[in-house]
């Protein structure tokens, strides 16, 4: 099966090729519009169009962010899945509530693996040890104002024992954590409750896959 799923993979991406790359790009200019805990740009340029020609010149601005890293913490033995809960500034004016049921997750420091970042982030938010991560998918959340890059993964964890409130203090996280039933989080998701990228697209590979980590986590308590 896996042999049939990489060789689909090559054709698919045969396939297709870009017609332009980054040399197809005039960056005309590049300025600092504000430097606090993120960055802001503003860039000008010009690029070549699909019909021929360049473009006109244009001016955008770019949120400037390290890249980041999600972690789906899921036991595959109890079927359970680990999310963490926090007030999150950008939800603000949210109909609902500024708090957000998320993954784990965290951002990139440097010398840091995205696994690096998954095992730390997971026991600074939720005490969670590691055991496999499985990488699942690395994408732009945001690519027209934010040069952000997440990488998800999906961890294998025992969740017996966790829960309970945590976060570093010197950076203002009060984090509660959630085990919650596959089943239970999967409704969750369906009535809106999860309503983050990093998440929504973690647990519909999880869909696809449970089955299979499930299976995976038998075979080893036979052994």
């Amino acid at each position: 099966m896996r042999d049939t799923e990489t060789s689909g993979r090559d054709a698919a991406l045969a396939s297709f090729q870009h017609k332009f790359k980054h040399g197809d790009v005039e960056l005309i200019e590049r300025r600092c519009l504000h430097q606090g805990f993120f960055r802001l740009e503003e860039v000008h340029l010009r690029h070549r169009l699909f019909e021929g020609g360049w473009s006109r010149a244009m001016a955008r601005e770019v949120h400037m962010r390290r890249d980041a890293v999600g972690v789906l913490l899921y036991d595959a033995g109890r079927d359970r899945v680990v999310l963490v809960e926090q007030i999150r500034a950008g939800a603000l004016d949210d109909p609902e509530s500024p708090w957000k049921l998320e993954l784990v997750a965290g951002l990139i420091e440097a010398g840091e693996t995205p696994a690096d970042v998954a095992r730390r982030e997971a026991q600074e938010e939720a005490g969670c040890a590691v055991d496999e991560l499985i990488e699942l998918h690395t994408y732009y959340p945001s690519p027209g104002a934010c040069n952000e890059r997440v990488t998800l993964l999906c961890a294998l964890v025992d969740c017996d024992g966790l829960g309970g409130v945590h976060g570093l203090v010197e950076e203002h996280e009060d984090i509660r954590v959630h085990v919650l039933p596959f089943q239970q989080a999967w409704e969750l998701l369906q009535a809106g409750r999860l309503d983050n990228a990093m998440t929504l697209i973690a647990f519909y590979w999880l869909m696809a896959e449970r089955a299979s980590l499930q299976e995976r986590f038998a075979s080893r308590a036979r052994r």
